[in-house]
């Protein structure tokens, strides 16, 4: 049973039908992995926070600066300089001091990563590089926790949700069947290339939507193993489909050594 505080609290929620009570309840006991407390995380986390997620672990070893405030939002002026997990954790917990969260400042190697995935309910990538990404997917994949990940850099954007979970993965597509190698040749950074504040904030909504959806309802209700690209110029989206690459040295049938993903921590 809610109480009569939580459900004040979380009414309006609450009153859709996809969510009602018992999917309130499941959110409270929810615990989410997000990796990257950077313009994406920024976003996710703090509506997951304040839909009631019951636990956050939150995963960053950068400090705040200046140039972070443009985009991500949790952060404020007189936090520059503290370590980003401290920071959002703070307003995480102004927001809701109901949610618990734990913080890593720290990159991860792999048998960490795979504990921390272990425990949680979904993961979202909300990193800013391809070697991250790609550990994070065969992770996750490996251990069958479902994954929502997404990107943005300029005026671009583009965001993809894979259910790992039991039965629901091993015939279709992961995140390396749709980017198959560890670096990008363009830029790929907002330093290098420049990135609108509200156009990262709208793909790290639509992550924190998607979590909602599965951690609320048991599933996703957007579609899984598709590319949704968003185009902050003209306000449009494009969703194209992710075909499995029998190749794929994640979840390809051919076999492949997949462990040099794992050399480096993330």
């Amino acid at each position: 049973m809610l109480s009569d505080q939580a459900f004040v609290r979380y009414q309006r929620q609450i009153a859709l039908p996809e969510i009602g009570e018992s999917g309130q309840r499941d959110l409270n006991n929810a615990h989410v992995l997000i990796i990257g407390c950077g313009g994406l995380g920024s976003a996710a986390s703090l509506y997951l926070a304040s839909a009631g997620v019951g636990k956050l672990v939150i995963v960053d070893d950068d400090k705040v600066e200046a140039s972070n405030l443009q985009r991500q939002i949790i952060y404020r002026q007189n936090q520059i300089g503290q370590l980003k997990t401290t920071a959002a954790s703070d307003q995480l917990l102004a927001v809701n001091p109901d949610t618990r969260i734990r913080t890593l400042d720290k990159r991860m190697d792999k048998p960490q990563l795979e504990l921390e995935v272990m425990l949680a309910d979904v993961v979202l990538d909300c990193s800013d590089n391809m070697p991250t990404r790609q550990m994070v997917n065969q992770v996750c994949f490996e251990q069958n926790t479902p994954l929502i990940t997404a990107a943005a850099i300029g005026w671009q954007g583009q965001f993809s949700v894979f259910d790992y979970r039991d039965g629901e993965s091993k015939a279709n597509a992961c995140y390396r069947c749709l980017f198959p190698f560890n670096e990008l040749k363009q830029a790929s950074k907002c330093s290098d290339s420049g990135v609108l504040g509200p156009v990262v904030g709208t793909l790290g909504n639509y992550q924190a939507i998607a979590a909602i959806q599965l951690l609320a309802t048991g599933q996703f209700i957007v579609a899984t193993e598709m590319l949704h690209l968003f185009n902050g110029l003209t306000l449009e989206w494009k969703t194209l489909a992710i075909s499995q690459d029998s190749h794929c040295s994640v979840c390809g049938t051919s076999e492949q050594d997949a462990n040099y993903l794992c050399e480096k921590p993330l």
